[in-house]
């Protein structure tokens, strides 16, 4: 019998309402798979029960010839920063430690409402913040691929880490991410993954524990474009409890995925050629251009004049949003209390979040607040928004002359752990490719295209105008086709 962990979200789906398998022996597999691979360390909590228990229920509402929900059989890992009625939810932060929510996140209630079953919470870097998943106060996630003849352990990719290296390496057959400014793109690209980011507002918020509010999206990472284009109908929705949330249906993507660009045109941004880009990366983007040319699209070269200032924008909004949004955790109501003795009230908050968060949490919420104070706000803060506002406008004018954009999707291939953690810019740059999308809250993709010289992934990045997620959809599966990457990182764990 094939081994049911290789087969993703479709084929799952598929194969429960054809009566190929029971739901009950998938789910069985992913938990026996989840259970063996503690050395990866993506998952913070097992939760094999709930597993088994939506899989029971698709197996019973199949005997009984009832109508299958869209994701009945199909088990999932959860980014553990989206909240979970009884199930800790710490946002890997020792300050949410031990903190279990009495109640769900939309876009968990969307998937479980699905017939989506939980195998875990997913390890991640601190409240989204890091580009590596270091920063998690529960250890690295440590990325399931390596360099050939090295055992050094590779990034994963952050902040939606544990979701890369568990989808990766097979222990789920879909993740959910977040991505603020690349964290579901760029761990897609470090592990020969797919990831999409949808439009700012198509996935609620409500119960997803917040970095920076105006920036912040749900969306899934899976094995293919198709599974991508499932799981997004399954989290997508308005909802009246998120004021960013759009109140639009919910588009078929899956029935009206395209390979076919016959018509369209595909831009080229010439700002995202950088200095000391990889020839590989390089490379890669030139071949990427090529299969959207095969696949029928005329490809023009566009200009995005202000995407040099994307990422210090990025770096100033972010981080001042974080400072606000942060500050609600301060050992008064829920989660980690320090209380040293015959302290006063001021204290225990110096205490508290001393304690509870880590290095990169704080010199964000340093930044952020800095940038926010009297006299630095219209200096930096208001200069951001400004350069956020010229970005979008970019977008905008390009969208005039093309109907997808194509870039990279991350500069380099996956780094091993440790390498760029003494540098925090170093680090940043690592989203060169991705912040300008967020900040536009545009839809954009990672497919994987090919593999580098050591044999690591790398990823190609499709950017659409709003609300086209077809679009995206469509030429991330055009790209798909024609890289045929087919790769898996050999089991070490």
């Amino acid at each position: 019998m094939t081994d049911l962990t290789t087969l993703g979200i479709a084929a799952i789906r598929d194969g429960v309402r054809d009566g190929q398998f029971k739901a009950r022996e998938v789910a069985e597999a992913f938990n026996a798979k989840v259970a063996g691979a503690d050395a990866l360390n993506a998952f913070l909590v097992k939760t094999p029960e709930h597993a088994l228990a939506a899989a029971d229920a698709a197996d019973a509402a199949r005997a009984a010839g009832e109508t299958l929900k869209p994701l009945a059989g199909v088990p999932i890992g959860m980014k553990d920063l989206f909240a979970t009625k009884g199930v800790a939810t710490t946002a890997a932060s020792k300050i949410l430690e031990g903190f279990v929510p009495p109640y769900e996140s939309t876009v968990s209630q969307n998937l479980w409402n699905a017939g989506a079953g939980m195998l875990g919470k997913l390890n991640l870097d601190q409240f989204a913040m890091g580009s590596s998943n270091e920063t998690s106060a529960f250890g690295n996630v440590i990325s399931p691929w390596r360099r050939p003849n090295d055992t050094a352990p590779l990034a994963p990719g952050g902040s939606s880490g544990g979701s890369s290296t568990a989808v990766a390496a097979g222990l789920a057959p879909g993740a959910t991410g977040t991505d603020t400014g690349g964290s579901i793109r760029q761990p897609a690209a470090f592990t020969g993954i797919s990831g999409i980011k949808p439009t700012y507002g198509r996935c609620s918020r409500w119960g997803t524990i917040a970095f920076a509010s105006s920036l912040d999206q749900a969306g899934p990472m899976a094995r293919d474009v198709r599974d991508c284009a499932i799981m997004l109908e399954a989290m997508a929705g308005f909802d009246v409890k998120d004021a960013t949330s759009l109140k639009l249906d919910v588009p078929n993507w899956e029935a009206a995925l395209s390979a076919d660009l016959k018509g369209k045109k595909v831009g080229v941004p010439k700002e995202y050629r950088v200095d000391g880009m990889p020839a590989e990366i390089e490379a890669l983007w030139q071949q990427g251009i090529d299969w959207l040319r095969d696949a029928g699209a005329e490809i023009v070269e566009v200009s995005l004049p202000h995407t040099k200032y994307a990422l210090p924008a990025y770096y100033i909004i972010a981080p001042a949003e974080a400072s606000s949004n942060l500050a609600r955790y301060d050992g008064v109501r829920y989660g980690l209390r320090d209380l040293p003795e015959g302290a006063g009230l001021q204290d225990m908050y110096a205490a508290t979040r001393a304690a509870g968060f880590g290095d990169e949490v704080k010199r964000r919420i340093l930044i952020g607040t800095y940038v926010l104070s009297a006299g630095f706000y219209d200096a930096y803060y208001t200069q951001a928004q400004k350069v956020r506002t010229l970005i979008a406008r970019d977008f905008e004018r390009a969208f005039e002359s093309c109907d997808v954009l194509l870039t990279p999707t991350a500069p380099s291939a996956a780094f091993a752990l440790g390498e760029k953690q003494a540098d925090p810019l170093a680090m940043y740059l690592n989203d060169v490719f991705t912040v300008p999308a967020s900040l536009a809250g545009l839809p954009a993709m990672s497919v994987p295209g090919g593999l580098d010289k050591d044999g690591l992934p790398l990823g190609l990045q499709i950017i659409g105008k709003a609300l086209d997620e077809q679009g995206v959809l469509n030429a991330g599966l055009a790209l798909e086709q024609r890289a045929g990457f087919t790769a898996r990182p050999q089991a070490w764990w």
